[in-house]
């Protein structure tokens, strides 16, 4: 039956599961996808999407406003995916992993914009829940697909299976993940390109590259000794699209077999290619950036923007760029680099190899090298964890802040728990949920007359009248002491785009002068700066239940995150997904009742 279902998502993927490596992704991303099918295909009189003219894509282009107009395709990608706990060894070293399909990363899931497409997930694994999140997916009136336990849903249970439904109403690039507690730093994640137009032109599509850091420690066993000892885990290794070598010369260790593999990548020269840059790291920083090589950046999240020229750029985790490589440097071998920030720059965890982050571009010639490259790495590592700078990162698709009906201030802090262990906290609050409890089957019986408990961190949001244009502003402010201050924070919200009004390395004054209204950059994961605040701006035309949240995997486990529950009393869900809801809950209790074999000791997301 596993193989059936294998050969049957292989066909619709066009592919890409055929791997030669059961436990490792490196096979299955950076391949060329299929070439985007354009909606006019059938009429010559309108926009073909080619390498001349990517900003279009039939009768819609890079000009439309995809937050409130997206093609209706009619096409429905069906995809099965299995949650499954294997050994894997992704740089040479074995350890155990959870896998989606038996791989890390999970397969590629390809769609185009417009595309609907139906997700069914089986967990296979015996001693876990878990869920799907679709990252920086807007799921637009559809918060009951958000995929978060105790947020959204009930978490899936051992031999259960639950059905994601979505419509791609954006394009461009993102993951799919665990948002289980640390699931998907043991593996569980795959990644995701929506296609669709983009603002500069390429010849070629490579697809994604992953930046990743990876430990051979499972983190679960990791995250035990740092609750009960404060231990803080050295990870071992960065995996570049889901492979990288590690050395076993003088180890007397079994585990570790010496067979990892860098990355390579081959250009032609005089071609350009589209790469889709992202970092699905537990707590690295990244700097990437290819050896005599400059690019140009088309889209920041799911975000076009005005095309710019750079080296190098920075990228926290949970955060995608699209970027436009000019393969026009001197045919030979380059060292691709992930440019790890050093611990004491940005996240405090530390790195055993962080100079061994590294993957290699060959260009196409008669007689293809196989050593490695010698080039040099001219790019300095900043010294401060930040995104890159706000005047590069501006929208195509020009949009401003419109009325604002309310502004609230949220502190990022530190609560000391016992013996030097602490909590993350948002207004005195960590985040602790009931898996069994989701915010959402909440609101849907008792709307904004529900109340919750305090750790659930709910932030109501709510229009004040009919008028469509209502926005609010959210300042988020670095208020930890002086050691805790100095860390930088990813913050991702779920269900938006959020407009970046302000980000500076200071407190907030209280005030809006400086403040940007007028087609700000926008995302779904900017950094908090340390010691400093980050001001949003959040339209208010997405109700339901979502989760704001630090994307460094140790933050959010400790509680640094809050709820957003938007216009509970216009939450639309069907029949059907009520029940599927109710049914997942009453599986999910009946197993983690009887009892389950590990006990909740986080957030929980």
């Amino acid at each position: 039956m596993k193989e059936t279902l294998f050969f049957i998502l292989d066909f619709l993927l066009g592919g890409y599961l055929t791997s030669t490596s059961p436990v490792s992704g490196q096979d299955l991303i950076l391949q060329t996808p299929q070439k985007p099918i354009p909606l006019s295909s059938s009429s010559p009189s309108l926009c073909q999407n080619t390498p001349i003219s990517r900003n279009c894509w039939g009768e819609y282009s890079t000009d439309t406003d995809y937050y409130t107009t997206f093609p209706e395709t009619g096409n429905t990608v069906e995809i099965w995916l299995s949650a499954e706990e294997t050994l894997c060894s992704p740089d040479g070293y074995e350890r155990p992993c959870m896998t989606f399909n038996g791989t890390v990363p999970g397969p590629l899931i390809t769609a185009d914009w417009g595309d609907n497409l139906v997700i069914h997930v089986t967990n296979n694994m015996k001693s876990n829940g878990t869920s799907v999140h679709w990252h920086g997916i807007r799921m637009l009136n559809n918060t009951q697909n958000d995929g978060v336990p105790g947020i959204s849903q009930c978490p899936i249970a051992p031999g259960e299976t639950y059905t994601y439904k979505f419509k791609a109403t954006q394009y461009g690039t993102t993951w799919y993940h665990s948002h289980f507690s640390l699931q998907y730093a043991e593996g569980l994640w795959g990644p995701m390109i929506l296609r669709g137009p983009a603002t500069a032109n390429y010849d070629e599509d490579l697809g994604t590259l992953v930046l990743q850091d990876w430990s051979h420690t499972p983190i679960f066993g990791a995250w035990a000794n740092k609750q009960e000892w404060g231990i803080t885990h050295e990870l071992d290794n960065i995996l570049i699209n889901g492979t990288n070598t590690f050395d076993c010369s003088g180890m007397s260790d079994p585990k570790c077999t010496g067979n990892g593999k860098k990355f390579e990548a081959v250009f032609q020269h005089g071609k350009k290619y589209l790469i889709r840059v992202f970092n699905v790291a537990i707590d690295s920083y990244f700097n990437f950036h290819i050896d005599g090589h400059n690019f140009t950046v088309v889209a920041a999240d799911f975000v076009p923007i005005q095309p710019y020229e750079t080296n190098s750029i920075m990228i926290s985790s949970g955060q995608r760029y699209d970027i436009i490589v000019d393969a026009n440097a001197e045919p030979g071998d380059y060292w691709l680099r992930s440019g790890w920030a050093p611990a004491s720059t940005c996240q405090g965890v530390a790195n055993s190899h962080p100079d061994d982050g590294t993957g290699i571009i060959r260009y196409e010639r008669k007689l293809m090298s196989t050593g490695d490259p010698t080039t040099t790495d001219i790019v300095d590592i900043p010294k401060t964890c930040h995104d890159e700078p706000p005047e590069r990162l501006v929208p195509y698709v020009k949009r401003d802040v419109g009325t604002i009906v309310d502004t609230t201030v949220e502190d990022v802090n530190v609560r000391f728990i016992h013996s030097g262990m602490f909590k993350w906290t948002i207004n005195s609050s960590f985040l602790d949920i009931d898996w069994s409890e989701p915010t959402l089957k909440k609101a849907l019986h008792e709307s904004s007359s529900a109340t919750f408990p305090s750790e659930y961190n709910v932030l109501p949001l709510n229009k004040t009248d009919d008028a469509e244009d209502q926005w609010v502003v959210i300042v988020i402010e670095n208020a930890a002491v002086v050691l805790y201050g100095g860390i930088s924070h990813p913050i991702h919200f779920h269900g938006h785009d959020f407009y970046i009004l302000a980000q500076e390395a200071r407190q907030w004054d209280g005030k809006t002068d400086s403040f940007q209204f007028q087609n700000p950059p926008r995302r779904d994961t900017a950094m908090l700066p340390a010691h400093g605040y980050l001001a949003v701006a959040v339209q208010l035309d997405n109700p339901g239940a979502w989760l704001v949240h630090c994307h460094i995997a140790w933050h959010a486990s400790m509680g640094l995150a809050l709820e957003i529950l938007e216009s509970a009393d216009s939450i639309a869900v069907s029949g059907a997904e009520r029940k599927a809801l109710g049914d997942t809950c009453a599986s999910w209790s009946s197993w983690w009742d009887a009892p389950a074999p590990w006990p909740k000791e986080d957030s929980g997301v």
